[in-house]
This record gives structure tokens, sequence and C-alpha cells, in this order.
């Protein structure tokens, strides 16, 4: 019996392309030989109801049709409830939206080489992040921020969406701007507590971040750990000067760098702060990240 996935598309994802594209993709992806069953979202927050919805009658076969904010929308309607099941989710991507971050792990990020994935892939184990704060749990496959990221991702969210890509460049260089370390203190598998100000911190599943920044080159999707990426506090120019090396990973050399690996990482923040969960803007009072092994399958 062939599987069925159901598609959960995001018109709105990538400025409106998916909406444009999604359709004829599909398509494509039908004549191969793939049988889908196609759901639209109208808004945010549509995807992780279709998905528990779905989840709950029976399927286990997904299809994330956007970008990254609409896979982040999915997962978080799979879980927590295949945690408890017999049968883990399959997610696969049809990347349609701005950013692809999570698909470059395995691909080049380009919708057709995605559509030989259901055709001709396989499945294999990833891990998944589990964001404990005061509200109800959050899950993510690719990252989670709070420093300089975060404030230039909530930033654009915020203020300069509207510009589209400008809008990035807009938030980097008004937050560089005001740029002032602080402290989050935080420590991972029960170490000490680390206190002293840093530019950000980011705590990695996967490799790519923003696109094709390479938070945490060294990082594996199924490998149980999170890649630790703490950046010390860096002057205005030498940050400027250090972004560029995000792009190629080579960012993790700066004497500012430092990098390791953890399983559980606390919080000890007394207010709600901005950070970056999945490329999405949230404000919340973080309390402890840790992570899933092999919490769901990803089509490859």
């Amino acid at each position: 019996m062939r599987l069925t996935f159901l598609a959960l598309v995001n018109p709105a994802a990538g400025g409106g392309r998916c909406g444009r594209l999604a359709s004829r993709a599909l398509d494509r992806l039908a004549s191969k030989g793939v049988e889908i069953e196609v759901r639209t979202t109208a808004g945010p927050g549509d995807a992780t109801g279709l998905a528990r919805e779905a989840f709950a009658e029976g399927r286990r076969h997904f299809l994330s049709v956007g970008g990254d904010g609409t896979a982040y929308e999915v997962l978080n309607g799979l879980l927590p409830e295949a945690l408890s099941s017999d049968r883990r989710p399959v997610l696969g991507f049809l990347p349609l939206g701005t950013g692809n971050s999570f698909l470059r792990d395995f691909r080049d990020g380009e919708a057709e080489t995605a559509s030989m994935d259901l055709t001709t892939g396989i499945d294999r184990s990833c891990d998944v992040i589990r964001l404990v704060h005061d509200g109800p749990d959050l899950y993510c496959l690719n990252l989670f921020s709070l420093g300089f990221a975060a404030d230039v991702n909530g930033l654009r969210a915020r203020r300069f969406r509207s510009l589209g890509p400008a809008g990035y460049a807009a938030s980097v260089v008004t937050c560089v701007a005001g740029l002032r370390p602080r402290s989050f203190p935080v420590r991972w598998d029960d170490g000490p507590w680390d206190r002293d100000p840093v530019t950000f911190f980011a705590f990695c599943n996967s490799r790519y971040t923003g696109g094709t920044m390479r938070m945490a080159p060294e990082a594996d999707t199924a490998d149980g750990v999170l890649d630790v990426v703490r950046v010390g506090p860096m002057k205005r120019f030498g940050l400027l000067r250090a972004f560029p090396k995000i792009y190629a990973g080579t960012h993790v050399s700066l004497p500012e760098v430092r990098t390791s690996r953890a399983r559980v990482v606390e919080f000890d923040l007394a207010q709600p702060i901005d950070v970056m969960v999945d490329g999405e803007a949230l404000v919340i009072t973080p309390r402890r990240l840790e992570v899933l092994p092999a919490a769901i399958e990803v089509r490859v």
C-alpha cells in the first residue's frame, strides 16, 4: 500500500512565494507517484492545529510546504503526542519559504531536490529540542538563541518585516549600534553557572540558521546532544567584521567564541526576553532545554 503524505501548505511563506509555487510543485510530486492530500493554512498557528488533528486521526506522514516557520508549526502539532506513540511521525519538506535552514543539513534546500527525497529518499531519525518556559512546552528542530542574534530577529519581526530580506540588514545595523553584552545565567549538564556577559548564545540541533549561516558547523541532528555556541563580549566593529564568517562556519575559531555540547541546558532568568526559536521571534522566560533523541523521522 502506498503511503499518503499530508501536505500542510503555508501560502504566506516566503512573502507569498509558497502560495504561487506550491500547486505546481505538488503536482510534480503527484506525477512521480507520491500520494498527497493537501490542507492549506489560513493564518499563523494553523499548521500546528492541522497537524495535531491529523496525528490524532492516525496520520503519520507529513509534508511541510513553506519555510522554517511552517516546519516549526507542524512539529509543534505533532509533539508532545508523538513522544508516546508507537510510530514516530515522518516529516518531509518542500522548501518554498524564506530561510529553509534545517533542510540544508541534508540537502541543498532546493524544492526539486526535496521532491526527489520524497520519491526515492529514506527516513532518518532526528533529534528534537524541547523548550520549557512559563507557558506550554515548545519544540524545535533547528536552534534556540538569545542575545544579539535573537535581538536582530525580534527587531526584524516587529519593525522591519515589510522590507523582506533587507529587513535583516536594517535590524543588524540597528542592533549593532546599540550593542551591549549582557548576562544570561545558564548552565548545561549540571556544570557551573555561566553568568558572565556575552554577545549571544546559540544552542543548535542542526548546522544552519538564517538560510545559509553555518552557526554550528559540527552539529549532527541525530547525535543526542546540542552544539553550544557561546560568543563572548565583542565591540561593534569586531562584530561587524566577524559576522560574515558565520556563513562559512569559521567564526568558531575566533577567540571570543567557545563551543561545547550539552544534553540539558538550564536558565536562571527573572523576566521575559527576546529569543529566537527556529527563526521565530518570541518573548518568553526560558527555563530549560533538553534533547529528545530520535523523536521524529525526516524523509531525506
